[in-house]
């Protein structure tokens, strides 16, 4: 059996040789979770650590493209997932201005300083992630903008790019070894059988056996095997409290679908109150509507990964 380290060794050297070819590139097996991409905006990146009840940053406009990919491979640390990335900054062009980990950049109040992408896209484990903020151009007017966010759990690593440009048509400089599909509930294994694994660790879990169907409320007679497990890990933690967030797919508008998937949510926390007495003190209910896709709404497949509800983790100890 190869040692991920071993691999991600393999991985580094992938990533030497393609940083000549004008792109920052991930692992082969890094699936992007969220990609949102806008002609004009504005973007404050970094420039150091919290500092006086803030993060120092710089503030550019311009065509501002947000990225975040789940890597799976565990045991690797924030800077061995960063170290190759950071090399590839360098190879093309980009001043690295800033760059910190958890504790240098100031642990929870630099992560909570900092623009991040919604979970379950991106997700920081605050003991243990890296920072970094490039330029391309004068550092007083800089032409572009890189920041790079790397965090690590036991099973997987996740990374969040953010590229800023001034100029028109300059196009982020990331891609992957292969074409990365959207990351899809086969790679989350532990979300229906491990619910303690998925918030400790990652924040959140996909409740992925609950029985919805498009356009209904009604949670199915049961019984799930996920709401018995979270049922059991808060019946052993009663200092833990939970929100459960309901998704959609794209069918219909968003305001009714923001409407059917908080009241998704809501049913399947009176169902942890009625059959399992947790207190309803503990347990918060949501909807997202079909804003945090999992898959593409184009097949029926990905709709049906998409109609789902989550458990996230509300305590920040």
């Amino acid at each position: 059996m190869i040692s991920p380290h071993l691999s991600f060794l393999a991985m580094i050297l992938a990533f030497a040789q393609a940083a000549s070819a004008a792109d920052l590139v991930l692992p082969s097996d890094a699936q992007m979770t969220v990609e949102r991409a806008t002609d004009l905006d504005s973007f404050a990146a970094p420039v150091a650590g919290f500092l006086d009840g803030t993060v120092p940053s710089q503030t550019l406009e311009g065509a501002v493209t947000r990225r975040a990919w789940r890597i799976g491979t565990g045991g690797l640390t924030p800077l061995q997932v960063m170290a190759p990335l950071r090399e590839q900054i360098d190879a093309l062009g980009y001043d690295i201005v800033f760059d910190c980990s958890n504790t240098a950049c100031g642990g929870f109040d630099f992560r909570f300083g900092i623009e991040v992408l919604p979970g379950p896209n991106m997700y920081v484990n605050i003991g243990s992630y890296r920072y970094l903020t490039a330029f391309k151009g004068p550092r007083s007017d800089p032409a572009e903008a890189l920041t790079v966010l790397t965090s690590v759990t036991a099973a997987s690593a996740y990374v969040q790019i953010i590229h800023t440009s001034t100029e028109a048509d300059v196009q982020p400089p990331v891609t992957t070894e292969t074409p990365s599909p959207v990351l899809t509930p086969p790679d989350r294994p532990t979300e229906v059988s491990d619910p303690e694994t998925g918030l400790l660790q990652r924040g959140f879990v996909v409740l992925r056996d609950l029985d919805f169907d498009t356009g209904t409320t009604a949670l199915g007679p049961g019984p799930f095997m996920s709401l018995e497990r979270m049922a059991e890990f808060l019946q052993a933690r009663p200092e833990m409290r939970i929100a459960l967030v309901g998704h959609t797919d794209t069918v219909g508008g968003l305001a009714p679908n923001i409407a059917l998937s908080r009241e998704r949510a809501r049913m399947v926390r009176a169902r942890l109150i009625d059959q399992y007495g947790i207190d309803p003190d503990r347990l918060e209910a949501e909807g997202m509507g079909y804003l945090a896709p999992l898959a593409s709404n184009r097949t029926a497949e990905g709709r049906d990964q998409n109609r789902r509800v989550e458990a996230i983790l509300l305590n920040t100890e």
